[in-house]
């Protein structure tokens, strides 16, 4: 078996293509293949699939494949140019690799593979090429990706901020909880970004929408609001988030108090924020006494930890009349705590009452937005950070989008060319 047979079979190369010359160049560890079509073949349009004479060759190409034995591979390919009939002189599809990519359909997909799990400049290492040859690669994967994916408005949708770095700058998340998916990222997390986000939908698609899970961001509800018909029935409170303002107000509590006591030479709150802030089931074991000592003691922090822990029944209940007559219970007990900061986020959650008890009929939460958030942290950090807004809205999708991301070489070749 000769170097051309060797490489059609690695290759996988059918008719109409052949390998004409092999080079091995084994001080460059380098191995170069030239391939070339049969004569007579008449190739199919790209636009509208009638097979066409040829009328010439682009100039040569040259694609960098899998390696070979450790050899960096290289494919010389002239695609041809057909005439058609109808839209005059095409580049035909190439079998071997996209217009706008220096590289095969085979090294590409592995590219992808790689940086799914690395940085980019761990992948540019590993694949042997430039940063921005590898970040070239990503930002082709995710526009050929967005075109494929279907363009739909999803029915229970996910909205979240996220920093993308210190100084209050915030992209605003828009997913699909069914999917598991970033729909959108918007600039900020004004208004006007979740409103650029309905805006590419009609009337009757954004009517479709069944639920809005958010957080008390008001920003976000005037926009889902005016753009949402029947929002007010739809919008959902992060159950998270609610419970944030009233964990933030224990810590507020603890704070005081043991400012308090440490004047008075009395450590006893010293070291002892998380146990406050977890809930019961999530105290490590070997913190328990500790924590059931200080509860017998009688303190400020200890009944705030109790309205907190009590609040987290809200979300059993399967009604929105009964959510709310619980509420009422917890939020005059939290009224009559004496304590500023548990009456402070009682009031603020009073006041969006009526959209944290539709949790009852949608059953809906963020915390899909809370992993998500997790991974494109991980994948920030992996990255030391990113050097403009929209570096960091491709990674967003490359990671989180749920894209189709890799090239497609054509199938069905026998459609696409013919003898003479």
């Amino acid at each position: 078996m000769n170097d051309k047979q060797v490489f059609t079979q690695l290759l996988g190369l059918t008719r109409p293509w052949h390998i004409t010359r092999v080079e091995i160049n084994s001080k460059e560890n380098r191995v170069d293949v030239w391939i070339e079509h049969e004569k007579g073949i008449r190739f199919a349009c790209p636009d509208c699939g009638t097979l066409s004479r040829i009328y010439d060759h682009a100039p040569e190409r040259v694609l960098r494949h899998l390696n070979t034995c450790d050899h960096q591979t290289f494919l010389h390919i002239r695609v041809p140019r057909i005439e058609c009939p109808v839209h005059g002189v095409r580049l035909t599809i190439s079998d071997f690799g996209e217009p706008n990519s220096g590289m095969t359909h085979s090294l590409e997909s592995r590219v992808i593979d790689i940086a799914m799990e690395c940085s980019v400049e761990a992948t540019a290492r590993l694949c042997g090429m430039s940063w921005d040859i590898g970040w070239s690669v990503i930002e082709r994967a995710v526009e050929r990706g967005r075109k494929r994916k279907p363009y739909r408005l999803p029915p229970r949708i996910g909205i979240d901020e996220k920093a993308i770095s210190k100084g209050h700058r915030y992209e605003s998340l828009i997913y699909d909880l069914d999917g598991g998916t970033v729909e959108y990222v918007a600039d900020d997390r004004k208004q006007n970004s979740l409103e650029s986000y309905y805006r590419m939908f009609s009337d009757e698609e954004r009517a479709g929408v069944e639920t809005v899970a958010i957080d008390m961001w008001d920003p976000y509800i005037a926009a889902t609001v005016a753009y949402i018909p029947g929002a007010n029935k739809k919008i959902v409170f992060d159950r998270f988030h609610v419970m944030g303002y009233i964990v933030d107000a224990v810590d507020k509590v603890r704070k005081q108090e043991h400012k308090a006591l440490h004047e008075q030479g009395d450590d006893t709150l010293k070291g002892t924020k998380y146990l406050w802030l977890w809930s019961h089931e999530n105290i490590p074991e070997y913190r328990r006494d500790e924590f059931e000592r200080l509860r017998s003691q009688d303190l400020k922090v200890s009944r705030a930890w109790a309205i907190k822990e009590t609040l987290r029944h809200l979300w059993k209940y399967r009604y929105e009349k009964w959510m709310r007559r619980f509420f009422d219970q917890w939020y005059w007990w939290a009224r009559h705590s004496r304590l500023a900061p548990i009456m402070k986020a009682a009031e603020t959650l009073k006041t969006h009452i009526d959209n944290i008890v539709t949790y009852a009929r949608h059953r809906i939460t963020n915390a899909l937005g809370e992993s998500i958030n997790a991974k494109i942290e991980k994948v920030k950090r992996m990255a030391c950070g990113f050097r403009n807004k929209e570096h960091y809205k491709t990674a967003i999708y490359f990671h989180c989008g749920g894209l189709d991301l890799y090239p497609r070489p054509p199938k069905k070749q026998s459609l696409r060319w013919a003898t003479a």
